[in-house]
């Protein structure tokens, strides 16, 4: 029975760090580019539900202005941060990336403060199935977390745009004579990602009710990892890699041994994965020309 809950649990948290992994892979997929400050975007949209949860705003309202907010948000960055950059150096868009990741946390602790603040976004209590005693937020976020990477993934596979943002990731410059706002294509990339991120930090705040300007660093790395097992630019990859790693950490930390070297765990999973299949699970062998 242990086990069961081990795993339902697992792959709620491995939803969770799917969703944000796939921000990176669809960033990198469509944009060529790593954008580090992606994990920030879990705190931004967690102090964002925390502002509005402070003046007794219902949940699923801080939610929802937490998901438009870095909706506008992500089309601002890269606007301001990235656009200018997108004919520099993979190094120079590198760089500007972890800048950006360190000015959001610079910002955060600056308007709130660098101590640790407790955020009740929902109480949902306990279900019983049969003699299992699940969480009612685990199974919320399980559900709704493959239900969104089910319709992202129809998204991009049927609908006109998300062929656009296909043919957009195979060769920008045909796409671009073909018809295609590549810039429109790439913002909108942009505005997936840090709404999914959004949406991540509220289920994310469920598990765990704290949070400082640094939350996103280790639950970024983590989906980063997830991105990078599954296949960097595949969406499938991305939740494959996802669901794995949230099994991996919710497994080491049952076993009582195991548990302080869960980090550890995981890390060294992405580095064994990648001796035997350098692009992931699902990536593929992009040639560059040249």
């Amino acid at each position: 029975m242990n086990f069961l809950v081990t795993l339902i649990n697992g792959l709620s948290l491995g939803g969770i760090y799917a969703m944000i992994a796939l921000g990176y892979t669809m960033v990198y997929g469509i944009a060529k580019m790593l954008n580090f400050a992606h994990g920030d975007v879990l705190m931004v949209g967690g102090y964002v539900m925390f502002v509005f949860l402070a003046i007794n705003a219902h949940p699923l309202l801080a939610l929802l202005v937490a998901v438009i907010f870095c909706t506008l948000f992500g089309i601002g960055i890269e606007y301001v941060a990235y656009r200018p950059l997108r004919g520099a150096s993979p190094l120079a868009v590198l760089i500007t990336a972890i800048g950006v990741s360190y000015l959001l946390q610079s910002l955060a602790q600056i308007i709130f403060g660098s101590e640790t603040r407790y955020v009740t976004v929902a109480e949902l209590g306990l279900v019983k199935i049969g003699s299992l005693s699940l969480s009612v937020a685990t199974l919320v976020t399980l559900g709704v977390c493959l239900a969104v990477m089910l319709v992202l993934h129809l998204f991009v596979r049927y609908s006109r745009i998300g062929r656009a943002m296909v043919a957009v990731s195979e060769d920008r410059g045909a796409a671009s004579l073909m018809g295609i706002s590549v810039n429109f294509i790439i913002s909108l990339t942009f505005a997936i990602g840090f709404a999914l991120a959004a949406l991540a930090s509220f289920f994310y705040l469920m598990k765990t009710p704290i949070i400082t300007p640094t939350l996103g660093s280790m639950p970024g790395i983590k989906a980063f990892t997830a991105a990078v097992i599954g296949g960097i630019g595949s969406i499938p990859g991305a939740m494959l890699g996802g669901l794995l790693l949230g099994l991996v950490e919710c497994f080491s930390n049952a076993v009582p041994a195991l548990a302080p070297y869960t980090d550890a765990i995981e890390f060294a999973l992405l580095i064994v994965i990648l001796l035997g299949k350098p692009t992931g699970f699902l990536g593929k062998i992009r040639r560059e020309k040249v």
